[in-house]
């Protein structure tokens, strides 16, 4: 068999063909990785290869076959073949040898293509910053193609004596093979059959990222396997030679064990520095228990640039993963919403989607007429048992740029799409209370937040003195949102047993009165005073104390105000108001991270306690140029003409937000039971381990209304229409306090921002194309000219 491999090897490098052929390969594939702009790795502007690994397979159609194409075709054309059986040698040897040496052949082809790793290692921002394990995985992906038309290429040589003719049919059935199965899975009366899992797309995109799944290495195996026994079998049957049973019926039924063992049992192997296909525990449990056919619809199909290409990629690639552990239960498809649509049509669908929780964004797209603003939905729905869970991919985030703000959206897909599944498949919602009775935010004010909410959980209204404490206990996580006035001591206690028996809170408490509208109401001044809710001494035990005062913060939202009139006609400015902090999440817990701005209004300073068995977490901090004002004190829009001197406004960033985790001690511990208490209950002195949100603005969930008494969406700024990270925030907090699973973590997963120095690039641009399409040719014509040398020198002698 080496001889037979080291025959065709000489053979073929031996002529000028061969080095036509793996010539023309590269310089089309440099011509699409260097020079053509959507496909482009320098427009692309990512340290990565995956221009190459998509690119590649389609070239690899036409070099396999140009190379597998003389193997047996020529051989009995000349009439070799006959002389070749005369030797030592059987008939596997014989296809063995030609097979391997046909991917080895492939693997030379290859080689000069390391060419490319360089480059983008030189050009990474800072330099080396390409993954290199993700790229080897992509290699062995290629190399498992090219094998895999290798045994296509030969079975084609071995049923014809023209080379043209096997070039042909090996080309159409390597396009068959890698795309032809996925066409007909999309016609209608074949779309549940899985046919897409013959095609090879399937398998080598999973591998092309840099991921080796067993049940994608034993595809290629069988795929390989049934080729090279097919060319055996033509072989045989030519020179009319019975085949042996034995043998074959060995070879298929080794094949069979590979593909059934691969499906029972199956592992992956991610070679990606940060592990980014490889999926948590979490994750893989929620597919592994789908009991239903669950539905995914991406609104990410189209043309976009690098950057959205890139979140469109990594949402596939998270889907496809995602789908590898859901026994086939979980199906996704990308769609163009506003695809062949009229003006008005689009409309209707944007308006429709944004019904159902998604939001449209601008993109700028480059045009022959300059930049364009084009109009496009980054977000998905996930579908099951009649129900629909919006999926927003984009991550915004002030001040970061849009590298970064994309970066944060791939961080995040895990999280978004399993929270989504699980909560779309969840037959029981966990009930969520929002508390009423102390002139809290209405129903209205609330409309939002509760509508975010129903997607997942049951949301309602509790009144604290009316409900018994076998309903309160069943409500998974209890809200009260600012209210205004005290609670009494049977509140109190219902609360404090609530939380010993485990639950959840969320305290969006405002200490201290004040509102914009009452300036405006009252001459533009008002008396900001405290608050008596009767709640310090329960927050205290708890280990937390909100503050008398008001954070003044010059990182702040802007307010409409009257600057005087022209022609009868109000002029109104927006101006900084000091009062409304924007508060940019800086912890790494999973509740904040990565979230845009938080809107918030009147807030106030937080101290945490020292107490046994809690943990605490400050979630949300002021800016570092801030001020703290004590309660009472009064408020004037006339401070807004005031230029507020920054020498006044440096401090250490105040808590307003934070999360508590433990076991706590009742409030009622030693005390004795209120005596309007009238139910059977065993007071408990200590809580189970169990969790609480404490955040020192009581609007921070409020959604403004209009001037009609429609409801704005939540973290909406009207007069600056710009959109906050408020509902994420509610979002994010809700499925941490109520879910044990620990499924908010995979918010905390890192992928490495890996750029290319985009200024060297402008000014260097055609050094780069140039030395990435010459020098994969030039090492060509090196070692054909070695070759060439070794080959006279030693028939010289």
């Amino acid at each position: 068999m080496y001889n037979i491999l080291r025959k065709e090897v000489v053979s073929y490098l031996s002529s000028f063909v061969a080095y036509v052929t793996i010539g023309i390969f590269l310089l089309v594939l440099g011509l699409f990785l260097w020079v053509f702009p959507e496909s482009s790795i320098l427009e692309y502007g990512y340290a990565g290869l995956d221009s190459l690994f998509n690119t590649a397979p389609y070239l690899f159609m036409f070099l396999v076959p140009a190379v597998t194409m003389r193997s047996l075709a020529e051989e009995r054309k000349e009439g070799t073949f006959e002389l070749l059986l005369t030797r030592p040698l059987t008939d596997w040897q014989i296809v063995w040898g030609k097979y391997l040496a046909n991917v080895l052949l492939v693997l030379f082809a290859l080689i000069p293509t390391l060419v490319y790793y360089y480059s983008v290692n030189i050009l990474g921002t800072p330099q080396g910053n390409i993954d290199t394990g993700g790229v080897i995985g992509s290699y062995i992906g290629l190399f498992l193609l090219g094998a895999s038309f290798a045994a296509i290429g030969l079975f084609a040589s071995s049923i014809t004596q023209n080379q043209i003719i096997a070039f042909t049919i090996a080309v159409f059935l390597c396009f068959f093979f890698y795309s032809g199965f996925d066409s007909l899975s999309q016609l209608l009366s074949l779309q549940n059959l899985g046919l897409q899992d013959l095609g090879i797309t399937e398998h080598y995109q999973s591998v092309s990222r840099g991921v080796l799944d067993t049940r994608d290495l034993a595809y290629f195996v069988i795929l390989a396997g049934i080729f090279i026994g097919l060319t055996l079998f033509v072989l045989l049957k030519q020179r009319q030679k019975g085949l042996n049973n034995t043998i074959m019926l060995s070879v298929i039924g080794v094949l069979f064990a590979i593909g059934i063992l691969s499906n029972m049992v199956f592992t992956r192997f991610d070679f990606t520095k940060e592990k980014r296909y490889t999926l948590s525990a979490i994750s893989r449990n929620i597919m592994d228990s789908l009991k239903q056919p669950v539905k995914v619809t991406i609104y990410l199909q189209g043309d976009f640039p690098g950057g959205m290409k890139r979140l469109q990629y990594a949402t596939k690639d998270m889907l496809s993963d995602l789908q590898a552990y859901s026994h086939r239960k979980l199906q996704f498809e990308f769609a163009d919403p506003l695809k062949g649509m009229n003006t008005q049509e689009q409309d209707q669908a944007i308006q429709s989607l944004k019904d159902k929780g998604l939001e449209p964004n601008y993109l700028s797209v480059k045009t022959d007429n300059g930049l364009t603003q084009k109009l496009f939905i980054p977000g998905a729905l996930v579908t099951a048992n009649g129900k629909e869970v919006p999926v927003n991919l984009l991550q915004k985030r002030i001040g970061l740029s849009d590298d970064e703000q994309l970066n944060n959206s791939i961080q995040n897909l895990e999280y978004a799409f399993s929270s989504a599944i699980k909560k779309a498949i969840t037959g029981g919602k966990p009930q969520i209370g929002f508390t009423t009775g102390h002139n809290e935010l209405s129903d209205l004010q609330l409309n939002d937040a509760m509508k975010t909410l129903a997607d997942g959980y049951e949301v309602g209204r509790i009144d604290l003195k009316l409900i018994p404490f076998d309903s309160l206990k069943k409500i998974k996580l209890v809200v009260i949102p600012k209210p205004d006035k005290p609670f009494t001591e049977l509140e109190k206690f219902k609360l404090d047993q609530y939380i010993m028996q485990g639950g959840r809170v969320l305290w969006a408490i405002d200490q201290v009165s004040a509102e914009l509208d009452s300036l405006r109401g009252h001459g533009g001044e008002q008396l900001a005073f405290p608050k008596q809710l009767n709640l310090d001494d329960q927050l205290f035990v708890y280990g937390i104390r909100i503050n008398y005062d008001l954070i003044a913060d010059m990182n702040c939202a802007q307010i409409p105000v009257s600057t005087g009139s022209v022609g009868g006609q109000a002029q109104i400015q927006l101006v900084p108001w000091l009062f409304y902090p924007i508060i940019i999440p800086m912890s790494k817990n999973p509740v904040v991270k990565n979230l845009d701005g938080i809107y918030s209004q009147f807030t106030s300073t937080i101290d945490t306690l020292a107490v046994k068995n809690v943990k605490k977490t400050i979630l949300l901090t002021s800016s570092p140029y801030n001020k703290k004002i004590s309660a009472p004190h009064i408020l004037s829009l006339q401070a807004i003409e005031q230029e507020p001197n920054p020498k006044d406004f440096q401090g250490s960033p105040k808590p307003v937000a934070v999360l508590l985790e433990g076991k706590f001690t009742s409030d009622f511990k030693n005390r004795p039971v209120p005596g309007d208490f009238k139910e059977s209950l065993t007071v408990l002195p200590q809580s189970t381990p169990t969790k609480m949100m404490v955040v020192s603005d009581g609007d921070i969930f409020r959604n403004e209304v209009a001037a009609d008494g429609s409801p704005y969406p939540l973290g909406f700024d009207h007069y600056t229409q710009q959109n906050f990270g408020n509902k994420n925030l509610l979002l994010n907090t809700a499925d941490y306090l109520t879910d044990d699973s620990g499924l908010i973590a995979l918010r905390n997963k890192e992928i490495q921002l890996r750029l290319l120095n985009r200024a060297r690039i402008r000014s260097e641009k055609l050094f780069w194309q140039v030395i990435n399409m010459v020098s994969p040719l030039l090492l060509v014509l090196i070692f054909a000219i070695f070759q060439h040398y070794m080959r006279k020198r030693k028939y010289a002698h």
